[in-house]
């Protein structure tokens, strides 16, 4: 059986798939990928189904050594991945996005990301890992999913066995391209909305804010131009959704993630449209970034779009 073997971890790697989903009233997020479109076009561009396990990396790849011939593919950040064959002495550069054969004994070395902030190395098959509550995505929280824990040096996981056929699928430069282009995160009115003033909204939409050291898989942290209230009226603990932007008493937003806590009593004043909720798992410490405003309506239809472009590539190879 082909299996990959973990000699360096790199500094946050885990084994992921689109989560648990169904669990909030246990008070169990999803978890699964950050960047859930890298995740699947990496699956696809191996020929998986979209569920199949994958490593995510985060800001410094791994080390892997890989046992029988597998068929892999990095998408996301580029960590600068070498190959390196088990029947010659050199490397050669494996850049995100192209599926690559490897053979007994090859190995994959990544460093640190050069743009964005994670990785995931896809292989044909997918890991052989046992699901916890029907996933196998690994939930840093609770230790629940994948291997209980992040990756360690010694790890051995098991790829299921398929035949490493040629790839069909073709993706678009310019279509990927666009997908992770520099623009504002849109973002659609939250349940307390009202609860902010006229000059909040505005600020929000207008104020860059920087990405702070504190974020993680639960929540991504920003610093920059205070939220303001109407009010100091308390809110009772309600279900909060993925992408949420809530605002705590220091009026400073934070974007609920991943592995967000099922239910808080912060007031959310907008959420971050499905579109770009991957360019969220794309982020940095120190980034900047901006808000836009969306109407409802204009958000539900982007994000079909760029679905229906997905399912085009898996029906007809091409976006």
């Amino acid at each position: 059986m082909s299996a990959l073997h973990v000699v360096k971890p790199g500094f946050l790697s885990t084994l992921q798939d689109l989560g648990r989903r169904g669990l909030a009233h246990l008070g169990i997020s999803a978890s699964g990928a950050a960047d859930a479109l890298a995740y699947r076009l990496g699956n696809l561009l191996v020929g998986n189904d979209d569920n199949a396990p994958a490593i995510e990396m985060t800001l410094v790849g791994g080390t892997f050594a890989l046992t029988g011939d597998v068929l892999v593919v990095l998408t996301g950040a580029d960590f600068g991945a070498v190959l390196t064959r088990s029947t010659s002495d050199g490397s050669t550069p494996l850049p995100p996005w192209q599926p690559t054969h490897v053979y007994n004994g090859d190995s994959l070395v990544l460093g640190a990301s050069r743009s964005g902030a994670r990785g995931y190395l896809c292989v044909r098959g997918g890991f052989d890992v046992p699901p916890s509550l029907g996933s196998v995505s690994t939930h840093l929280v609770t230790g629940l999913g994948g291997l209980g824990r992040p990756l360690q040096s010694g790890d051995t996981l098991a790829i299921q066995p398929a035949e490493p056929v040629p790839s069909r699928v073709t993706l678009d430069a310019r279509w990927l391209a666009a997908q992770y282009a520099p623009q504002a995160f849109r973002i659609t009115p939250g349940p307390q909305a009202d609860w902010f003033t006229p000059e909040a909204h505005a600020r929000l939409a207008s104020e860059t804010y920087e990405v702070l050291e504190q974020s993680n898989r639960m929540g991504i942290r920003l610093s920059g131009a205070a939220l303001e209230r109407h009010g100091s009226g308390d809110l009772l603990t309600e279900g909060v959704a993925l992408g949420a932007i809530q605002v705590p008493e220091n009026g400073q937003p934070i974007i609920l993630f991943v592995e967000h806590q099922t239910t808080g009593g912060y007031p959310k004043i907008a959420n971050i449209a499905s579109i770009d909720m991957h360019r969220v798992g794309q982020l940095r410490p120190r980034d900047r970034l901006r808000f836009a405003w969306v109407p409802f309506d204009d958000a539900r239809r982007l994000y079909l779009q760029r679905e229906e472009s997905v399912a085009h590539l898996r029906r007809e190879g091409r976006a």
